[in-house]
């Protein structure tokens, strides 16, 4: 009975194993049937794709990767955000660093600028930035346009039509305007800076509306736009660099700025017996949301300018932003106090502004030291030119010279001493832009000039006095503060 007992469990244990391997070798035949399916349904989708461009190609819209496309793409729409909030930075830190019986009139230009810069920029700007030089040039490299307008480009049979995509790597052609449309707003937003409290708001407008149709889009037309600066060489220097605007946008700006301050002298009460008498702003609270406003939009002013959301390329200019900006701050905060034995907040808000404009011509080429290095000198710039100017009886109500011409011109030298394209030959190719876009200053006298003959482009001795809120908008922002008034 044990023996036939056994022998059972034996014979039991025996077919159990047998099914189990039998088991497993069906699921393994079932895994490799569904492998050799799933690689042949693979290889179809890899020859379906091979295809598929060929086929597109017929219609002249080459295949891209929709993921990395709309990234890219998504990026650039939060830069362009983040560029037009600065214009609230720009109208924050003006006002704030101007009187208050000024206030109104501020805000108001800080407002039509953006305004009259994006029109013009639809009608005739960007078309001047962006010209085809082998059909609409003038000059080669010089001045070129492309008619008026922002027409998309367009693919498919007529009558259904869609945008092509194919525009570009990183973005469709209306992302594109809108980011480009938004800087030349803020280079004319500078010499609103420049010029403040004291001219006439009409002739403001004029003005704006020639520096942002045609010399903007123009200038930045010699680098951005593929004309002769991009190409310009000195020996091992292969063409002028300005990554996201130190010349281009700042120094243009300030170029403006200074001509106009020429042209409309100081404000009364500023140079007194020959002595310059400080003109304290309003509000330093509003100055410094502004600053940090400015600080905040920069990350998308040169992070967009990398043009894609490539990870390593926008980490790095993010982060060297970030650094001249921090390093600005220091570096204002110890000269100053050097030089006045004041702690003074106005010299550490432009100061960061500094560090921000010096580093924005060579962002991308730039490493950690480089980058702190920029600033720190950028931001001891600010305050000796704050100086230097003040001497020469350069009222800038805003510092805007010191910041934007100043470290304009400095950034735009650096990327020839500092960072990976740093030479002797590349400083050199450096320097002919910045004397190139140079040209702004005698257009701008030029304008500012006849408009002064034609119209006159400062208010009276009285408007100035009293403030140009209330003569100019007949309203006022603090009504308890200007009683008198």
């Amino acid at each position: 009975m044990k023996k036939l007992l056994l022998l059972m469990v034996v014979a039991l244990s025996a077919f159990t194993f047998s099914a189990k391997a039998e088991e497993e070798v069906m699921v393994e035949e079932a895994q490799t049937e569904e492998t050799v399916v799933a690689e042949e349904a693979t290889t179809e989708e890899v020859t379906a794709t091979e295809e598929a461009p060929a086929e597109e190609a017929v219609v002249g819209a080459p295949a891209i990767d929709m993921g990395i496309f709309t990234t890219n793409n998504l990026w650039m729409m939060l830069c362009t955000a983040l560029v037009f909030i600065m214009h609230l930075g720009f109208a924050a830190v003006e006002t704030g660093l101007t009187r208050a019986k000024n206030t109104v009139n501020i805000l108001f230009k800080n407002t039509i600028t953006p305004a009259i810069g994006l029109l013009t920029y639809t009608l005739c700007g960007f078309a001047l930035m962006y010209p085809d030089w082998d059909t609409s040039s003038i000059i080669d490299g010089i001045f070129g346009f492309g008619g008026t307008g922002i027409a998309p480009p367009l693919v498919g049979p007529e009558g259904e039509q869609v945008l092509d995509l194919s525009y570009n790597d990183g973005y469709t052609h209306w992302t594109d305007f809108l980011f480009q449309g938004m800087f030349a707003a803020t280079c004319a937003t500078i010499v609103s800076g420049c010029v403040a409290e004291r001219i006439k708001l009409e002739a403001y407008v004029i003005f704006t509306i020639l520096f942002c149709a045609f010399l903007y889009p123009v200038a930045g037309s010699w680098q951005w736009g593929a004309g002769f600066l991009s190409s310009y060489s000195i020996g091992d220097a292969e063409g002028f660099y300005d990554f996201a605007g130190s010349s281009i946008v700042h120094s243009v700006g300030g170029w403006g700025g200074l001509a106009g301050i020429l042209i409309l002298g100081p404000r009364i009460g500023k140079y007194v017996d020959g002595k310059s008498r400080a003109i304290p702003g309003h509000s330093m609270p509003l100055a410094t949301i502004g600053v940090f406003l400015l600080w905040l939009g920069w990350f998308g002013f040169n992070g967009g300018s990398v043009l894609s959301a490539d990870p390593a390329l926008t980490s790095l200019v993010l982060v060297t932003t970030c650094l001249a900006a921090a390093a600005g701050a220091i570096s204002s905060m110890i000269v100053s106090f050097i030089m006045t034995k004041k702690h003074d907040l106005s010299m550490v808000l432009n100061g960061v502004l500094g560090g921000l404009v010096g580093i924005t011509a060579g962002a991308d080429q730039m490493s950690v030291a480089d980058s702190i290095w920029i600033g720190l000198i950028s931001g001891a710039l600010v305050v000796v030119c704050v100086s230097f100017f003040d001497k020469l009886k350069l009222d800038d109500p805003v510092g805007a010279l010191s910041v934007h011409l100043a470290c304009g011109i400095f950034g735009t030298l650096a990327v020839g001493m500092f960072g990976d394209l740093a030479s002797t030959d590349q400083f050199m190719v450096q320097l002919v832009g910045v004397a190139s876009y140079a040209v702004a200053f005698p257009f701008a006298l030029v304008v500012f000039f006849v408009l002064d003959k034609a119209m006159g482009i400062r208010v009276s001795a009285e408007e100035e006095t009293t403030g140009l809120d209330i003569n100019e908008h007949a309203m006022q922002a603090y009504y308890e503060l200007n009683d008198e008034a």
